[in-house]
């Protein structure tokens, strides 16, 4: 048993997450589930503009393996970047899957969100063993 949770721990340790909010306040929330859930890599951005320009930074040899983005943000909210992201000529990055985490509850936005390339939508308020289910699910592999 503690084999595999040493595997998992280093499986996580090798996860880059970015994640995106407004709020500084549902970026530690989030860190904090992420370290509920085992040791990832996190680098932040106050809105889908602050994200791409630390995606297009040629001086980053990495790109995340996956995005944790809010809907409604200033400047570039989570439908824009998903559809920036999608359109992207940066190798790799049009692949990186993103959770849409909101509260949002109307049905065309949510289905707008999905139609430009969100993985996910997730419902705020988000529990850990959840956000790890989803994790594992835009990564391809249990985490």
């Amino acid at each position: 048993m503690l084999e595999n949770s040493l595997l998992q721990e280093n499986i996580s340790n090798n996860i880059l997450v970015m994640v995106i909010d407004d709020q500084s306040t549902m970026r530690k929330i989030v860190r904090q589930l992420l370290s509920q859930i085992g040791q990832f890599n996190v680098i932040e951005a106050a809105n889908g503009i602050e994200a791409m320009e630390l995606l297009s930074d040629n001086s980053r040899h990495r790109i995340p393996d996956v995005i944790i983005s809010d809907l409604h943000m200033d400047g570039m909210d989570g439908i824009e970047l998903c559809n920036k992201l999608r359109l992207s000529k940066k190798p790799g990055v049009k692949e990186i899957p993103v959770l849409i985490l909101t509260g949002e509850n109307d049905d065309f936005i949510l289905k707008v969100s999905q139609q430009v390339g969100a993985f996910r939508i997730l419902a705020k308020p988000l529990g850990s063993p959840e956000l790890k289910g989803h994790l594992s699910a835009a990564l391809g592999f249990e985490i």
